[in-house]
């Protein structure tokens, strides 16, 4: 009986079903990158808002009072007696009432009080001239509540985190395309209720299951698109990565767009809904069929791909060699049992969460200062496409190993440069840090390619989800280690990036080169593999 490569390579590696294929999943990659980033538009700083004082609105409906003109006779006080307070995060410790007067509401204590009364900080009566614009607005996260804008992203990561274990379980369990599908319907469900949340509660009870969902359709995606082609068109993997950018600089522009939070959430999760529609063109992945014991689904799938293909299978590919591994539940256990998957799963452990706590550290720090929020965002996202292209440059040229320890190392070696940098000279400082994003854009890109080709198919998508949820882990300890590092010294974080990106390059260059050879099938090809 022929393998299933051999199939493959009758049935076309990379034909016009292939490519259909490839192109309906990498849309997943701009809703889930959108998703991902959504809080920096979504949380928004409101920039005119303050503490109304109680009773403030009754008065100032009789009064007949503009907004601004309620906030000049609310704040224009607090500059009395030398007080230099905003009026955002505290107010004079009074009330109004109907009786007094709409020129002054103060009057009842005297001018000469006036610069002496009481200030108290301010709990939830806050006025904004754009109520609507951010979740900050809309659930008050301002003052001493503004950590939980911190919260909700990380509650997000959490729920990458959840989606990683479960979901990625439940794919190598129940099958790649019911996963996806039923990820993208919690999604788009999901999404919803965000958009529409009462409170901020349930804003997160339901951003979390966002995440658990979105992770599911990221990670599904890229394992069906890896397993349906050829060894020497598994580039898929790193391309795909390119519609993740193109959802970082289409984000922008949805948010310039709709000037409401609400909107902006329902526009990056109603697309979800469309993916829906992938069950009557998307199949299963025939490998995993293979792997559950069902070949003759497994080989009417290659009939199919071969008629679109324009190919013709052979008349005694009747049957497809089935593996001969034991079928079961995938666990942690099977990761690490063996002495090659045991080090490959570590060192790709470390390597997911060492690019992502350095990616989203070099995103903050070099971040968007100052000037139009929306074109630097786009900016920021347009220098990560070279990443791309230099590994489609160098993965079929060099391998994978050496260009993915290269730029780690690269990247190392940027941080520690900039960390030393004087501050006069900010164009070359802000030129090498740019760099420094660039290289470990191209690792944290290649270790979805190198993860994919390391484990067999029977343990593939639950390996991925695993390893990859360090990238979450990172996510999450990311802006605690950038600003607690900064306050003790500002370039403090660059040295801790530039040890922890240096040592993951050492250690990737000891992972076995997979460079034209064919996924593995069982435990037992990866250690034949290394």
């Amino acid at each position: 009986m022929p393998s299933f490569d051999e199939v493959l390579k009758e049935a076309g590696e990379f034909g016009r079903f292939q490519k259909r294929v490839f192109f309906l999943l990498c849309q997943t990659g701009i809703t889930f990158s959108s998703l991902f980033a959504s809080v920096v538009f979504l949380g928004q700083a409101p920039n005119n808002y303050w503490c109304r004082i109680p009773g403030a609105d009754e008065l100032s409906e009789r009064c007949g009072w503009t907004l601004e003109e309620e906030k000049n006779f609310t704040v224009l006080p607090l500059h009395l007696g030398n007080r230099s307070s905003s009026g955002e995060c505290e107010r004079l410790d009074v009330v109004w009432d109907t009786s007094d007067s709409c020129t002054s509401p103060l009057a009842r204590y005297g001018n000469h009080s006036r610069g002496n009364l009481l200030l108290t900080a301010c709990h939830d009566n806050w006025v904004y001239k754009q109520p609507h614009s951010s979740i900050v607005s809309e659930y008050n996260l301002v003052c001493g509540n503004a950590w939980m804008l911190d919260l909700s992203q990380a509650i997000l990561n959490l729920g990458f985190l959840a989606g990683a274990f479960t979901l990625g379980y439940a794919a190598d369990r129940y099958g790649r395309i019911l996963i996806y599908l039923l990820s993208c319907l919690g999604v788009g469900i999901c999404g919803i209720i965000v958009a529409f949340s009462p409170n901020f509660t349930v804003f997160l009870i339901f951003r979390f299951l966002q995440g658990v969902f979105g992770k599911g359709t990221w990670m599904t995606c890229y394992v069906i698109v890896t397993e349906i082609v050829g060894s020497d068109q598994r580039f898929v993997g790193i391309v795909i990565q390119i519609f993740f950018t193109l959802g970082i600089m289409i984000l922008p522009g949805i948010a310039y767009l709709v000037p409401t939070w609400q909107g902006i959430q329902l526009a990056i999760s109603l697309p979800n809904f469309l993916f829906l529609l992938y069950y009557w063109v998307v199949p299963e992945s025939p490998r995993w069929l293979l792997t559950r014991k069902k070949g003759e689904k497994a080989l009417k799938i290659m009939h199919n791909i071969a008629k679109h293909n324009g190919k013709y299978l052979s008349p005694h590919y009747s049957e497809i060699t089935i593996s001969n591994e034991e079928v079961s539940n995938p666990s942690f256990l099977d990761l690490v049992r063996t002495p090659w998957m045991r080090r490959n799963t570590l060192i790709l452990m470390y390597a997911w969460f060492t690019s992502a706590l350095i990616y989203q550290g070099l995103v903050m720090r070099l971040g968007i200062v100052g000037g139009n929020l929306y074109l630097d965002f786009f900016i920021s996202g347009a220098v990560e496409l070279p990443a791309a292209l230099l590994i489609l440059v160098t993965i079929d040229r060099f391998g994978r190993c050496l260009p993915f320890g290269i730029s780690n190392i690269v990247a190392g070696i940027a941080c520690l440069i900039t960390a030393f940098l004087p501050e006069d000279i900010s164009w070359l400082k802000t030129t090498v840090a740019t760099l420094g994003r660039l290289g470990i854009t191209m690792a944290f890109e290649i270790v979805y390619l190198v993860n994919t080709e390391l484990y067999p198919t029977t343990l593939r998508n639950f390996g991925v989800s695993l390893c990859s949820s360090l990238c979450d882990l990172g996510g999450i300890i990311a802006p605690f280690l950038l600003f607690r590092l900064a306050a003790i010294w500002l370039e403090l974080p660059l040295i801790i990036f530039s040890i922890l990106a240096v040592v993951c390059g050492l250690l990737v260059l000891l992972l076995p080169e997979t460079k034209g050879i064919s996924l593995p099938e069982t435990v037992e090809d990866v250690e034949q593999l290394s």
